[in-house]
């Protein structure tokens, strides 16, 4: 099945110029010029994006709309608008969109962005659900609910707020390669200083922790021009996988 996006936008060249983009891109888009229309097209199919207008007319504006989509569904929102005023970028995205463009945009950006905000999609949906708050590996213990971590001799082990989400996702995609991009999205690094070198260093920082020998390691190794891969093999403390 072809990927579904609404566009939302009162500007009708700008529904017809992004509908044509992407479905020659290979997504099969819907069209809303404003928010009655938005419902009414949520209310008939199920999207996996919105791409929506932030200055819109009537009764609702785009930040409205956005928190209104964001009360019923957790489908990724990307705002459009010509308000390019960081607060305004701000309270986008802390209304529950996933990713703000200025306008005027170029079509390639907003179909890179697009594609990013999917596959970050897609990577979440992949999480392994272990079940159990407390996950061993390699003689480790990592306890979810209280975001602790015991080393094999059982004393636990300091850990920051990026480490302990670093290692959760680590514990989480064992065996999985993850790329600077995945791991970026999964520990909620982009937007703030999601570079690849902090991802590096934040490794390099747990690597010292859990590591034996943190030059030469053995849970994290490094995948030459892509990653990560979490070599250990994660359980339940209960035992049962």
């Amino acid at each position: 099945m072809r990927t579904r996006i609404l566009v939302v936008d009162d500007d009708v060249r700008i529904r017809r110029m992004l509908a044509l983009y992407l479905g020659d891109e290979g997504f099969d888009v819907e069209v809303a010029g404003g928010s009655s229309q938005m419902r009414s097209r949520m209310a008939s199919a199920k999207f996996d994006a919105i791409l929506l207008d932030l200055v819109m007319p009537g009764d609702s504006d785009g930040l409205q709309l956005a928190r209104e989509i964001r009360a019923a569904s957790d489908v990724p929102i990307i705002i459009l608008s010509g308000k390019d005023d960081v607060m305004d970028r701000v309270v986008g995205l802390e209304v529950g969109a996933d990713d703000y463009i200025g306008k005027p945009f170029h079509l390639r950006e907003v179909l890179a962005r697009l594609r990013t905000v999917l596959r970050r999609r897609t990577v979440s949906n992949e999480v392994v659900q272990v079940a159990a708050d407390v996950l061993r590996f390699a003689g480790w213990q990592l306890d979810v609910e209280r975001r602790a971590v015991t080393n094999p001799a059982g004393d636990e082990v300091a850990m920051s707020t990026a480490e302990f989400d670093m290692l959760h996702v680590f514990a989480t995609h064992a065996g999985r390669v993850m790329t600077r991009d995945m791991l970026m999205d999964l520990t909620r690094k982009r937007g703030r200083d999601g570079f690849d070198r902090t991802i590096d260093a934040l490794i390099v920082r747990l690597r010292r922790k859990i590591e034996t020998d943190p030059p030469n390691p053995k849970l994290i190794k490094s995948v030459r021009g892509v990653g990560y891969v979490f070599t250990a093999r994660p359980e339940p403390a209960s035992g049962r996988v």
